[in-house]
Parts: C-alpha cells; sequence; structure tokens
C-alpha cells in the first residue's frame, strides 16, 4: 500500500504540481503513519480528534527528523 501511495503522489503531481493530496481516518493519527506520510509529500494528515495530540506531536517529530 505504501509504494501505491507513493506512486499516486509522484504521478499525480507529474500532472498537477500544485496537488493537495492527505490521508485521513486512523492511519492518519497513527505515529508511524504520520511519519510515512511526511516522507512520501503528502500534505496533510486527518484523524479523529482524541488523536489530534499524538497526530501533531508526531509531525512536528517527523519534520524535524527529515529536515523540514
Amino acid at each position: 500500500v505504501g509504494k501505491l501511495i507513493e506512486t499516486a503522489v509522484k504521478l499525480g503531481r507529474g500532472t498537477r504540481a500544485d496537488l493537495h493530496v492527505g490521508i485521513c481516518g486512523e492511519h492518519g493519527g497513527d505515529p508511524s503513519s504520520i511519519e510515512f506520510c511526511h516522507l512520501a509529500g503528502l500534505n496533510y494528515v486527518s484523524c479523529s480528534p482524541f488523536r489530534v495530540p499524538i497526530a501533531r506531536l508526531a509531525a512536528a517529530q517527523a519534520a524535524i527528523a527529515n529536515g523540514k
């Protein structure tokens, strides 16, 4: 599934450079999924309200770890 997401982002942005891509659902609040999404170039994640604090922390950690 990860390779499919990476391919979809690459091909989508190859067609439309300003394409915004994200993920929603329980994966949007999972720290390991958030890091993957960051590395794959997704613009946003969406998750249930109780996961927002964890998602924000994971997004910040992914940005710091990957120099962005």
